[in-house]
């Protein structure tokens, strides 16, 4: 998972915190990158990501702005459940 952040960002701070936690409970491993550097700027701009903090999961975007820790957790869940068909 890849947080797309920048400096002095409130959602930043509680995306930051969710993350840790789900991080804590082995749900996620997660790669800040900084917006301001190449890469952040590159991958806003190539995953439509408007404004701090975007999240990107497995290389694909997921949400960008307030995160709400109820929908990553429901998009988490969806992710590890055995697929049927």
């Amino acid at each position: 998972m890849t947080l797309l952040t920048q400096s002095d960002c409130t959602l930043c701070s509680q995306a930051k915190t969710i993350l840790g936690r789900l991080a804590d409970e082995g749900l996620v491993t997660v790669r800040e990158v900084d917006l301001a550097g190449p890469d952040g700027r590159n991958l806003a701009v190539q995953h439509g990501v408007l404004f701090a903090p975007g999240v990107l999961i497995d290389g694909q975007p997921f949400t960008y702005g307030r995160l709400s820790e109820k929908k990553l957790r429901r998009r988490l869940a969806r992710s590890a459940a055995p697929s049927h068909g």
